[in-house]
């Protein structure tokens, strides 16, 4: 398991970690895993959403709670193996990212806006994050950001594309307008986003439409845990959806707040209004 060395979280008896998962898996009974893991989690923060096409979860708490959940999410006899062999990418923390627990029942664990997509069946080409530093590097390559502007602008790869959207049920409008272009030049597609979970989406829509599509495996997250060089191909910082707000390329949390993300935006000004709330609710 992949880890950062800690700090301390004032207040806390023990350090603080942080760790995202998810898994594409057919769930036969989403509403009794859920109330299975919201057993597992009672000593934990954070949020889980779970659906029929799989889990969606970040979680913090102190090394031995995560240890015990992420043993219990692959082993519990409730789960019937669905997540055996789940990835988790664990990184510490200095700041709180979660104020409570939340387990969520679903219908979709991440929206594309597109209906009929078989998340669980083949999508793109897992790339691992040494094969990702020398495919982005290739001419007949469009390196496409699939997250939101605001994540963008924060921070991206050398040479990615901006989409240009604020929700990812956008995105496949952005795919759509583009791809005759990308096809005519002989392009391949290569995508990434926070902890692969949006990309794995897409690249199932994506199977079918005539253009080699990869996605880098584990995400961000993942590139920053396995490549200690990631600001080579990584510029400024990544954005994360708690109360860290962004992360270094050591998984380290920064001094950006919510501010230096959305202000001077008025599109994003609901959501600064959303940050500011939560803070407050800590």
């Amino acid at each position: 398991m992949n880890s950062l060395p800690p700090d301390t979280v004032a207040g806390n008896a023990a350090p603080l970690f942080h760790t995202a998962f998810y898994k594409f898996v057919r769930i036969a009974d989403p509403d009794a895993v859920a109330a299975r893991l919201r057993e597992l989690t009672a000593d934990l923060l954070g949020s889980i959403l779970v659906a029929e096409e799989g889990i969606n979860g970040v979680l913090a708490g102190n090394m031995a709670a995560l240890d015990a959940f992420e043993h219990a999410l692959q082993h519990d006899a409730a789960f019937d193996g669905c997540f055996a062999g789940i990835a988790f990418k664990r990184s510490a923390c200095s700041t709180a990212p979660f104020a409570r627990m939340k387990v969520h029942r679903k219908p979709e664990i991440v929206q594309l806006g597109v209906d009929d997509v078989d998340a669980t069946a083949a999508g793109g080409i897992d790339v691992s994050p040494q094969q990702w530093r020398e495919l982005i590097a290739q001419d007949d390559v469009v390196v496409i950001d699939n997250r939101n502007s605001f994540e963008y602008q924060l921070g991206r790869f050398h040479n990615a594309i901006d989409p240009g959207v604020d929700n990812f049920r956008d995105f496949p409008a952005f795919i759509e307008e583009h791809l005759p272009e990308w096809k005519a030049q002989g392009k391949r597609v290569a995508m990434y986003c926070t902890g692969g979970i949006r990309c794995e989406k897409t690249s199932v829509w994506m199977h079918d439409m005539g253009v080699p599509v990869y996605q880098l495996e584990g995400g961000i997250l993942n590139y920053f845990l396995q490549m200690p060089d990631a600001d080579r191909d990584w510029e400024g910082e990544c954005f994360v959806f708690d109360n860290r707000i962004a992360l270094d390329t050591h998984l380290q949390e920064t001094a950006t707040t919510p501010e230096d993300v959305y202000g001077g935006h008025p599109e994003w000004e609901w959501r600064l209004q959303r940050a500011r709330r939560l803070e407050e609710s800590d």
